[in-house]
């Protein structure tokens, strides 16, 4: 897929998807209005890159702004980054870095908000670590937890002391745990890896995955390091999950490849699954977690680990039969996902790799479907039912990762930061 159709396609996806009350939209489900991940947020930050790019009017855009901020919004305990007004309120900043001055008051008064709680969940987990329990995925997860809310406090210029507070938090959290007996990394979870109690994990896990597990405060750790927000033990503490994914990197004939998670009997016997082909992704697999460790080396300045981490992202990009295992085109786990992923990580790359992410990056695309003269039918069958519209698994989130592929100057937004995909230097606005 060439810009020019990576545009097309987004366009339509967003004509498409033009009026926040049409019958055919979810409307009804008590998600739709807050929910990033599946309902108005993810569709509104689309029209909002459009609007910023030229291509639809910004009359569009507000009117969806409006139906994220025309009602109740859920703040503290039952909100999290992907529902409510974090959500709400990442969307609202993004929309601002286009329209300097827009939507000040909605923006101020969800960012109180989100500090309070973020207070309120710092002070929580310390708690919990004080006692020896072990964490719920949610108290530090990218979609839930306490690093989906740094990432979007590091937007934030006003927030400094609670993102200080989430980092510091993330620097105890990776500290070892003592429970039950037996030491275990302090980012272990008594759960499965949905979160709740699983038979097929005894013991619970430790979850690798950027969307779940420890590969996401690695992400955020080493943004906000590249961005010069630095506590105490942060570094270090970048090392120290670094070291946690070499001690369990599989060697394939297609180049590294990291397990989603450890279960209890896989830490005692000290060897993950045999390495064999697995689905690449943002949310799991090396996709994700090879971004994350090319941020992780350009945070500790450590060029080893950064090559190590582009070569083992381009491989897995231009592996058939890790490819043969994506079967739909999200944003999450799909071919949108790997694309906008070679696209970010090909802006940091040293020169030579950068070539070889930027021209995986049209036949990722490829695997979405269209051509220029079908831009409305693969549009149509991307929407589907329009069950989840939304930025994950939905039509939105393939259409704003094909209009960043298709442009060659980033966008200034930084849609994407909750993601933690955001390119690694250049500062947030």
């Amino acid at each position: 897929m060439n810009p020019a159709q990576c545009e097309q396609l987004a366009v339509t996806i967003g004509d498409l998807l033009a009026h926040p009350d049409a019958p055919s939209l979810p409307t009804r489900q008590p998600w739709w209005r807050q929910s990033l991940a599946l309902g108005v947020p993810g569709i509104a930050l689309l029209h909002v890159e459009l609007a910023a790019a030229g291509l639809r009017p910004w009359q569009r855009a507000h009117r969806w702004l409006a139906a994220v901020t025309g009602g109740p919004v859920t703040v503290g305990a039952d909100s999290h980054p992907f529902h409510g007004a974090p959500a709400l309120a990442h969307v609202l900043a993004c929309a601002a870095a286009h329209r300097p001055g827009a939507y000040a008051r909605a923006q101020d008064e969800l960012d109180a908000a989100i500090a309070a709680d973020a207070r309120r969940r710092v002070a929580t987990a310390h708690a919990r670590i004080d006692a020896g329990g072990l964490p719920a995925l949610a108290e530090f997860d990218a979609i839930r937890g306490l690093t989906g809310v740094g990432a979007y406090l590091l937007s934030r210029p006003s927030s400094d002391q609670e993102l200080r507070a989430v980092l510091e938090y993330l620097v105890r959290l990776t500290a070892p745990l003592r429970h039950d007996n037996e030491v275990l990394p302090g980012w272990w979870t008594g759960s499965g890896p949905d979160g709740r109690a699983d038979d097929r994990f005894p013991g619970g896990h430790s979850n690798n995955g950027v969307a779940h597990g420890i590969g996401g405060p690695l992400a955020l750790l080493s943004i906000a390091a590249l961005r010069g927000v630095i506590v105490d033990g942060q570094l270090a503490t970048i090392t120290t999950i670094c070291a946690w994914l070499d001690r369990w990197r599989s060697e394939t004939d297609a180049g590294p490849i990291w397990p989603y998670w450890i279960s209890r009997p896989q830490l005692h016997g000290g060897s993950a699954p045999t390495g064999r082909a697995q689905r690449p992704s943002w949310c799991y697999g090396t996709a994700g977690l090879g971004r994350a460790q090319q941020l992780a080396g350009l945070a500790v300045g450590d060029p080893v680990r950064r090559a190590a981490a582009e070569d083992a992202l381009t491989r897995a990009l231009g592996d058939p039969h890790q490819l043969a295992l994506v079967t739909d085109a999200s944003l999450c786990h799909g071919y949108a996902g790997l694309a906008h992923l070679a696209h970010r990580a090909a802006s940091d790359a040293s020169d030579e790799t950068a070539a070889r992410l930027k021209g995986l990056v049209p036949r990722l695309l490829n695997g979405i479907g269209p051509t220029e003269t079908e831009a409305h039918r693969a549009a149509a069958a991307l929407l589907g039912d329009q069950t989840h519209p939304g930025l994950l698994d939905g039509a939105a989130g393939v259409a704003l990762a094909a209009l960043s592929c298709g442009s060659a100057a980033p966008t200034s937004s930084a849609w994407d930061s909750c993601l933690l995909t955001m390119p690694a230097i250049r500062p947030l606005t």
